[in-house]
């Protein structure tokens, strides 16, 4: 079962369990694989791949939402979109740890043979190919910076 059916499925649990929050955040999800899938060019397929990387940024969304609530001294809404980010989250594979990022970016730096800040361009392509969906990019970035300076 790929992950548009999953998100499918889970809503009808959702609505079973009236678990408002749950619903509203797998309703968004469904909408945004939908528009995905009847995108110009997209021949009505969404491979999971893309549906990765639609809840990845999905949650980097929500997460810019509350912290942007949170300067406007709006908790309660600060505090939805959170809810929201753990339910996006169920459906992501598990985040690489900072220790694991390290060692894989190390790893990557060697294979590329990377040695100063000229090669970062090198090293974020390989990178961002290889640890898609497991690290934000924004982590990713920095570590290959922290370890090429």
């Amino acid at each position: 079962m790929n992950l548009f059916d999953t998100i499918s499925e889970e809503i009808k649990k959702a609505m079973l369990a009236k678990d408002k929050v749950r619903l509203e955040a797998l309703r968004g999800i469904k909408k945004e694989f939908l528009e995905a899938k009847t995108a110009k060019g997209a021949n009505d397929e969404l491979s999971d791949e893309t549906a990765i990387a639609i809840l990845q940024k999905m949650v980097k969304q929500r997460k810019d939402s509350a912290d942007i609530y949170t300067a406007q001294g709006r908790p309660d809404l600060a505090e939805d979109e959170i809810a929201q980010i753990k339910v996006i989250q169920d459906f992501l594979p598990s985040q690489l740890t900072a220790e694991e990022l390290e060692a894989a970016v190390k790893k990557i730096v060697a294979e590329v043979g990377a040695t100063s800040m000229k090669d970062m361009g090198k090293v974020m392509g390989v990178a961002t190919k290889e640890l898609a969906g497991k690290a934000e990019g924004r982590a990713v970035s920095e570590m290959v910076k922290k370890l090429l300076a």
